[in-house]
């Protein structure tokens, strides 16, 4: 969410703030990176003065990168989100970078939204879908609190006009979202265009994934989004530098066959000297004729060494050419690599899960929900022990709408989802045994939507061409009916005998046929 702050509190971060700068100063690196507290963003959680939709504030993000891909080099205002686009030239292995910074009027206070703005940002600037920025947002916001508070990192892994544009203190990411505001210079480093634009490398280096592990799924499903890009990242440099190779081959012949074709001219001109200097010799010609076809030899030679000069310039082209394919083939190589070592790390994560899992029994505990979100109620399905209370496994299915689990018979099922880039609110099934998503409905559901069962049915509030409607769905999510007249959007449903009675949207209760869900008295 998105709230604003008195000038007291305000003051009071701005004390702490200069107060942890002086214990930042004496921190040694080593130290940090022994005693690294693990990234958990603290975020505020309770009501909001003015709620700011979803694409609201994505939207703060996507104006300020629409400017810096239109040319601007520091759009924004220093008082709230504003961009430093340092862009310089080579140095060495050091890296360019964007840098986000939040100003002191800024209101952003949920890791969830600052990612929604930077996500918003990587779209605009540099073209990425929604699935790729979203993902590239949440590791450059673990990269930032990762590396909070080690200058020596940024100094040593960035350009100077980069690090010329920060300062110690604001380098990075707090994990707490009151020291954002004035306090909070982002950086995402920079690399080579396209998919490459943000470079995937220094994000998701050993330290950041790393924190991805301490998660109790181990992010596995991000670390797999990662390989992911970085495979493509690696296809895209590949192709790049097969059409470089081309590109290359077809100059080279063009090349050789003016130069031959040069050379053939130089020669023509030499045999044309000689006998230009026979004719005058031998009086076959005039003084006057003999110095006009020297004049004309001349200027033909002339011509012939600025095709010469020219042959020369592309030729420099090649070899620059010939080394960026050489650079593209060894990028390719680098993130094939990098996916690689990374695919089998997650196998083994997995595989340990597998393992420590194994001695209890398949499906073994009581089933229950760990709210994670207050706001909305969503949380993850966890399964506990009835000797202690102690939870034996949890889901790595973050978006499970806790109100609405329902069973039928021994299957799960649930509404889960969020409206965020690629995602769906749906109806799902959730495995008894994995506690993961073993199927999903088609339908979209009213994010405010219970869900009921009746026998062998489930029934929702879903979305039909942007209107709640009851739904009534299998057991294999395959929608059966939609009622016939449009349904509140908090719509209960009770059922009656062979009645479902639910409400209109102004509220009135109305009674459906359970089955066809028409009105079950459309003569009155």
């Amino acid at each position: 969410m998105i709230r604003k702050y008195c000038s007291f509190s305000y003051l009071l971060a701005t004390v702490l703030f200069f107060s942890g700068a002086m214990l930042h100063a004496q921190v040694d690196r080593d130290e940090l990176e022994k005693n690294q507290a693990p990234v958990a963003f603290i975020n505020y959680e309770g009501p909001h003065a003015r709620i700011e939709t979803r694409a609201q504030i994505r939207n703060i993000g996507y104006g300020l990168g629409a400017q810096i891909n239109a040319g601007t080099e520091r759009p924004g205002a220093l008082n709230r989100y504003f961009v430093i686009h340092s862009v310089s030239a080579p140095d060495g292995g050091k890296l360019d970078a964007d840098i986000f910074g939040l100003g002191v009027d800024v209101g952003v206070d949920h890791i969830r939204n600052l990612r929604r703005i930077i996500q918003g940002y990587l779209e605009a600037a540099y073209g990425y879908t929604e699935q790729d920025a979203s993902l590239l947002a949440e590791y450059i916001t673990i990269y930032n609190a990762v590396y909070r508070g080690d200058w020596d990192y940024f100094t040593g892994r960035y350009k100077n006009p980069v690090v010329s544009n920060l300062t110690r203190q604001k380098a990075g990411l707090s994990i707490r979202f009151d020291e954002w505001p004035g306090q909070t210079l982002i950086l995402i480093p920079l690399g080579t265009g396209g998919l490459s634009s943000v470079d995937t490398s220094s994000i998701a280096d050993s330290r950041v994934t790393e924190e991805l592990r301490r998660e109790d799924d181990r992010g596995i499903e991000q670390r797999r989004d990662m390989v992911d890009l970085k495979e493509r990242e690696a296809e895209q440099a590949e192709q790049q530098a097969t059409a470089r190779r081309e590109a290359i081959r077809d100059e080279e012949r063009r090349i050789t066959e003016e130069r031959y074709q040069v050379n053939r001219e130089r020669d023509a001109i030499a045999q044309e000297r000689d006998q230009n200097l026979a004719d005058r010799e031998a009086g076959r010609i005039t003084p006057e004729e003999a110095q006009n076809r020297e004049q004309a030899l001349a200027e033909r030679e002339k011509a012939a060494d600025e095709r010469e000069s020219d042959i020369e310039k592309r030729e420099d082209a090649v070899a620059e050419q010939r080394g960026e394919a050489q650079r593209s083939e060894e990028f390719a190589e680098r993130k094939t690599e990098e996916a690689q070592q990374e695919r089998e790390a997650i196998a083994r994560d997995q595989q340990e899960i597998i393992d420590q899992e194994g001695s209890r029994p398949a499906g073994s505990g009581v089933l229950g929900v760990n709210i994670i979100t207050s706001d909305a109620g969503i949380g993850r399905i966890v399964r506990l022990d009835p000797s202690s209370g102690a939870e034996l496994k949890r889901s790595a299915l973050s978006t499970v709408r806790g109100r609405t689990v329902v069973f039928v018979g021994d299957r799960i099922f649930a509404i889960a989802g969020e409206n965020i880039g690629n995602g769906a609110i749906r109806i799902i099934e959730i495995s008894a045994d994995t506690l993961e998503m073993a199927n999903q409905g088609d339908d979209d559901i009213h994010l405010e939507s219970l869900l009921w069962v009746n026998g062998a049915d489930l029934y929702a509030v879903t979305l039909s061409q942007g209107t709640a409607r009851i739904g009534r769905f299998n057991t294999d999510l395959a929608r059966q009916a939609i009622s016939s007249v449009p349904a509140h959007p908090y719509a209960t449903a009770i059922f009656s005998g062979n009645y479902l009675v639910t409400q209109r949207p102004d509220g009135s209760a109305v009674l459906l046929n359970p089955k066809d869900l028409t009105e079950a008295y459309p003569g009155n």
